[in-house]
């Protein structure tokens, strides 16, 4: 048995489509994914603020009864520990500052796309908790796609993905969820990502 259970993601996991990216957009996306000193190992003074304890406290509830109230077919045991919880919490709260976006509208994409599984895998080959295509890996940096399987690195590449969706589409943030999900327009996973985005407010 492969050493990762690889499990389908939700029926609303689309693949962003790969796209010709001119060299300035290829330079900035990359040193956004590469930026030096932005890992969150060194960043506890960010978690230390009183707005990141008031989100966590509030947020962690919610995450609990969220992975706790499955049935235990459904129990996900890469999130058993509740240390690897406030771990994913962080991510998301750092990953999503960074790149100008709603902690919110995070939680609620990987609720949509991969129900938590951060070993998902689409029947399009998007992986991980945020369901990010591998060729954004092979054309944003040197590692190997399988690092998409890491919370830390998949947020991350899916949060300046959609901050460059969102620049494309002029900040309009429903366009810019269908950019996500591989289409064009409004569709019904922008609306499906917005709604679930009020659960985590």
């Amino acid at each position: 048995m492969c050493a990762l259970m690889l499990v389908q993601a939700s029926a609303f996991a689309g693949a962003q489509i790969e796209e010709a990216l001119a060299d300035s957009v290829r330079s900035a996306l990359h040193a956004s994914i590469e930026m030096p000193g932005s890992s969150i190992v060194d960043s506890s003074d960010f978690f230390s603020t009183p707005a990141y304890r008031l989100w966590f406290e509030k947020i962690k509830i919610k995450l609990d009864a969220n992975l706790d109230k499955r049935i235990p077919s459904e129990r996900l045991p890469e999130w058993q520990s509740l240390q690897l919880r406030e771990e994913l919490l962080q991510i998301v709260w750092y990953e999503s500052h960074r790149a100008g976006l709603e902690p919110s509208l995070v939680l609620a994409i990987i609720n949509v796309e991969s129900g938590f599984r951060k070993f998902a895998v689409s029947s399009a080959g998007a992986r991980g908790l945020m369901q990010v295509m591998p060729f954004w890996v092979k054309a944003l940096s040197d590692v190997q796609t399988a690092v998409l399987f890491q919370a830390s690195t998949n947020v991350r590449f899916a949060c300046v993905i959609l901050r460059h969706y969102l620049n494309l589409e002029n900040g309009d943030l429903s366009f810019a969820l269908s950019r996500y999900n591989g289409l064009r327009g409004l569709s019904t996973y922008s609306q499906t990502v917005l709604a679930a985005q009020k659960n985590w407010q």
